[in-house]
């Protein structure tokens, strides 16, 4: 699968992409904006692209960004309904609707943090039931999303891990540190697709993800320097992602130009989308992304899904095959 084009200024009126052309301002959780010589769009792909382009493109680039595939409909059905179960917290803006989900801004947005931040008990407890909850287990199996991967892959049947995870992450809160998934996963093989599935319209600057450019190299190196560290581990510390040799949250880091300029001889730029409900990006296990810092001038709070599937009968990390709980240690 190949080289999606990256462009300063891409042409995708008929996508829904940024169309203003103006690169993106972008921040991670710590540390400041990224120089916009060191920012740039991700290029859309529709879906009746031919899939041995769309195949290419995510071979040379890691990821592909592919535009509804699931129908728009289904996703803001999605949103309204794990929103509504947060209604009573105070995180969402008075008077509006949970299909918006947009913040109240009188409230401390760390006090509504999700997965990726510090979330209160309170908001655990909520957390757990909602990933337990049959609309979202539907939600997963959504028939034109699997239709979609079996001819992407070309597999006979996808298998999909049950710990799946919803993160929301309201403006001005903390959420997905820099890292690739391989490492989270290690126990099984490393032949997967992840799935990162916005859950609602999601601007550039409003918590959605960054991809490093050409980082599946250097997914592929830390993991082996990683491996040979650990090696002298039991296996059941080799294998975990908060070991020793990693960082005690599981993320590489929090500061976006940090991590680049330390790596800056190997990778090229931080690249975002304005993404739309129905979009889903697909990105290989060694491709290094983090989210950024939400910033949305409409006030939305960013919620997205993100799933791993393999090829049935490929082996999996057991400790994956559970429905994710909060205090799960993984």
């Amino acid at each position: 699968m190949a080289s999606a084009e990256v462009l300063n200024a891409p042409d995708t009126s008929s996508l829904g992409n940024n169309l203003s052309g103006h690169l993106p301002k972008l921040r991670s959780n710590h540390g400041n904006y990224v120089a916009s010589s060191y920012t740039g769009w991700m290029q859309p792909t529709s879906l009746d692209t031919p899939v041995e382009e769309m195949r290419r493109r995510f071979c040379e680039e890691g990821y592909v960004w592919i535009k509804n595939v699931i129908p728009r409909e289904t996703v803001y059905d999605m949103r309204e309904h794990y929103f509504a179960q947060f209604a009573h917290t105070g995180m969402l803006l008075p008077r509006t609707s949970p299909r918006d989900g947009i913040f109240n801004t009188s409230s401390d947005p760390t006090a509504h943090q999700g997965i990726g931040g510090v979330p209160v008990d309170s908001t655990n407890a909520l957390l757990n039931a909602a990933h337990a909850d049959p609309v979202y287990r539907t939600f997963l199996a959504d028939p034109s999303l699997r239709a979609f991967i079996r001819h992407f892959t070309g597999w006979d049947q996808e298998c999909i891990v049950d710990r799946a995870m919803l993160r929301h992450n309201c403006p001005g809160s903390h959420s997905t540190g820099i890292h690739y998934d391989q490492y989270f996963l290690r126990d099984g093989e490393d032949e997967f697709l992840t799935a990162w599935v916005p859950i609602g319209d999601c601007a550039a600057t409003g918590g959605g993800l960054m991809y490093l450019e050409n980082s599946t190299s250097l997914g592929r190196d830390l993991e082996a320097e990683f491996l040979r560290k650990a090696e002298h581990l039991p296996k059941q510390e080799r294998i975990d992602a908060f070991n020793q040799f990693m960082s005690k949250d599981g993320f590489m880091c929090h500061d976006a130009v940090e991590f680049q300029d330390m790596h800056r001889d190997k990778v090229g730029r931080w690249l975002v989308g304005d993404y739309e409900a129905g979009d889903v990006v697909f990105h290989n296990p060694w491709m290094v992304h983090a989210a950024t810092k939400n910033e949305d001038e409409l006030g939305r709070i960013r919620l997205a899904s993100d799933l791993r599937f393999y090829e049935e009968g490929a082996k999996l990390d057991p400790r994956w095959m559970k429905i994710w709980t909060h205090d799960d240690g993984l």
